[in-house]
């Protein structure tokens, strides 16, 4: 088991909270967080160990690739918001590194404390450190209070996306 990793201490409105590596054991607190939304609701969650199982199958490959950081906030010893920041190379752009934010989440109860632009703060923070060219993220075009947000953030949205679902 990999040992906790603190990478930063963010100040809020509600005080201060510690960033860190997520280790298996904040899974089950991850999954609460992705569930606390209504889009988030219809995709994620059940319940017993069964239910975790694909969640600890996608941490462990997370936490295996160097190329990805799974991080939370954590205050008092409970964990409060959470971020992926995936690392990806690639030719367009000569060659740039990009940084990718995915699963952005911050409890209900510390919304609007400035937490949420505290971590995407220290993420943008850690691409640079990582030397990225860029920081990008994907929303869905039902979440209008996040784009508020991220707009107000610096982030512009200047791309239409698309996905494909895959059989599993």
């Amino acid at each position: 088991m990999r040992p906790v990793t603190v990478l930063a201490t963010l100040q809020t409105t509600d005080g201060s909270v510690t960033v860190r590596r997520a280790v298996r054991g904040d899974v089950p607190r991850i999954v609460e967080l992705l569930v606390d939304d209504p889009l988030g609701f219809a995709r994620e969650g059940g319940d017993g160990a069964e239910a975790m199982e694909p969640y600890v199958l996608a941490f462990e490959a997370v936490d295996a690739d160097p190329a990805h950081l799974l991080v939370v906030a954590e205050d008092g010893g409970r964990v409060v918001a959470t971020l992926q920041l995936s690392f990806l190379p690639g030719l367009a752009r000569r060659g740039a590194l990009r940084a990718q934010v995915e699963g952005v989440r911050v409890h209900p109860g510390r919304r609007s404390s400035g937490l949420g632009s505290a971590l995407l703060e220290w993420a943008r923070i850690e691409a640079e450190r990582r030397g990225c060219a860029l920081i990008q993220l994907t929303s869905d075009k039902r979440r209008a209070d996040a784009h508020r947000f991220y707009s107000r953030l610096g982030y512009v949205p200047s791309h239409e996306g698309f996905k494909l679902g895959l059989p599993r």
